[in-house]
């Protein structure tokens, strides 16, 4: 049997900054961050009497399936096909990018209008950064502006600046342990002490006065001199939970190494063991993407290309039922 099915392809997010891990002025957390060029997650929706799913990461695909047609009061279900996944707690934020993605896909089935910060409140995600959640609906620099204490809600977009095309995002995923998500990162949060507010005033003001004007001005020094910056101050208010300003092993190594090899801008996204370079033109991304993967070995993945201008990509095509009980 044939049906039309609607696909969803979104890219892994790179984490950029924190902004505040204290909320004295009322928001926590807030962010700064980027769709990567690659890797990127594809699934596939069709209408079923039931919620059912296959592919890796099928029962999260179905738990975050569950909880869309739950919140909407929907009588019918969906069998999710998930075709390809993102690497999972790598710092990537594959389990928002996969909810987004589920929550888009039925949402279209069964005709809902629903933004992104919209989806994501109907599965649960964006409960810290909002960064997957606006990169899901588009692309460039994105800055958000955390949580409020008093409401459940997403972070609102504060800006989002197109990324000049020539700059080019070198991503290295090292293949470690996994890095904090889910129970154990609500414990680490809790563990955190808070920053000084010098530090959290001194990342804002790199944030405004450096890196976006810096991305208004395709100027990639002062955008990565500021990138750096904000990843150092940030990953010491980390430090206590990841054991150093940069998560100790591979990820650590990169972070230096990708600076001595030419990147503007570096950082590790997340709990990692992502780590990212920024680069101008398309040669100095694939000497730098070189250099890692001879770095790496067999120990990771490394991808490269540009930022994204658009967010997640939505389109109808047949599809052959797998679902039973259809």
């Amino acid at each position: 049997m044939i049906e039309e099915a609607v696909f969803v392809e979104t890219a892994a997010r790179l984490h950029f900054g924190v902004l505040d891990l204290a909320g004295s002025l009322g928001r926590w957390f807030g962010g700064i961050g980027a769709a990567a060029p690659a890797p990127t997650l594809v699934i596939s929706a069709e209408p079923a009497q039931t919620v059912q799913a296959d592919g890796k990461d099928a029962e999260r695909a179905a738990e975050f399936a569950s909880r869309f047609i739950a919140h909407h009061k929907l009588r019918h279900g969906a069998f999710i096909h998930v075709h390809r996944a993102l690497p999972a707690h790598a710092g990537l934020g594959s389990g928002t990018q996969l909810a987004l993605a589920v929550a888009r896909a039925i949402a279209e089935i069964y005709q809902i209008d629903a933004d992104a910060p919209s989806l994501a409140r109907a599965v649960g995600r964006a409960q810290r950064s909002a960064i997957g959640t606006w990169t899901f609906e588009g692309g460039g620099l994105i800055v958000e502006g955390g949580r409020r204490r008093d409401r459940d809600e997403c972070g609102p977009l504060i800006a989002r600046l197109p990324i000049p095309d020539g700059w080019r995002c070198v991503l290295a995923v090292p293949t470690t342990g996994p890095g904090i998500s889910g129970s154990l990162e609500t414990e680490a949060f809790a563990q955190l002490p808070p920053p000084p507010d010098t530090q959290v005033a001194q990342v804002s003001h790199l944030v405004l006065m450096a890196l976006l004007p810096a991305v208004a001005d395709d100027d990639i020094e002062t955008f990565g001199s500021a990138l750096t910056q904000i990843q150092e101050i940030t990953g010491r208010w980390f430090s206590p939970v990841q054991g150093a300003t940069f998560t100790p092993g591979p990820t650590e190594m990169l972070v230096r190494s990708m600076r001595e090899w030419g990147a503007f801008g570096v950082g590790q996204s997340s709990w990692g063991p992502a780590v990212y370079g920024v680069v101008s033109g398309e040669d100095a991304g694939m000497r730098l993407a070189d250099r890692v993967r001879e770095a790496l070995g067999s120990g990771g993945t490394v991808y490269e290309g540009p930022f994204r201008s658009t967010g997640a990509r939505v389109w109808r095509a047949p599809l052959t039922l797998h679902k039973t009980g259809g």
